[in-house]
């Protein structure tokens, strides 16, 4: 799937550093954690270290959370959400100066109506954080009625790699 197809969003200024979107699509999947940022309290940013799910397949993030706070309640204002990710650091050249690729994505969040499609989301969420699927299933009946989920429709996402000196 092709997410560099609006001008809705700013290009890459430096070109020469962009990764193709399967690369960034391999990054999300790989990662286990991201920075989501969610239009906060009196106009300041708010964002967030989340643990998160990507599905390659419908292209989406998906990450639970509480049903109230601070994120809850950004989101509930303004479902515009930016949500990145950095790993893959490889020496290249020079030692002392590694390179790292990252992933932006911008898209929309929607909060996930609790039924059969959100315990099957949290299940393959959680099968990526457990080390086993019978203490996925433990743990989502213990707390799965708990947990809220959250869905990022992908409208925009780059990916770059980047030499750290």
């Amino acid at each position: 799937m092709e997410f560099r197809q609006t001008n809705m969003f700013r290009e890459v200024r430096r070109k020469n550093k962009i990764i193709n979107d399967d690369a960034a699509m391999a990054l999300l999947q790989s990662c286990r954690r991201g920075v989501l940022a969610v239009n906060g309290d009196n106009g300041y940013p708010y964002a967030v270290p989340i643990n998160y799910y990507y599905d390659a397949e419908a292209q989406k993030i998906y990450f639970h959370g509480a049903r109230v706070g601070h994120k809850a309640d950004a989101l509930r204002s303004c479902d515009k959400v930016c949500f990145t990710v950095y790993g893959n650091e490889t020496i290249k050249e020079e030692r002392w100066a590694p390179y790292m690729q990252s992933v932006v994505a911008f898209g929309r969040c929607h909060l996930i109506e609790a039924g059969s499609r959100a315990t099957e989301i949290l299940k393959r969420f959680a099968m990526k954080y457990y080390p086993n699927e019978q203490m996925v299933d433990e743990e989502i009946a213990k707390d799965g009625k708990a947990a809220q989920l959250y869905e990022i429709e992908i409208e925009h996402l780059t990916g770059k790699e980047i030499q750290e000196k």
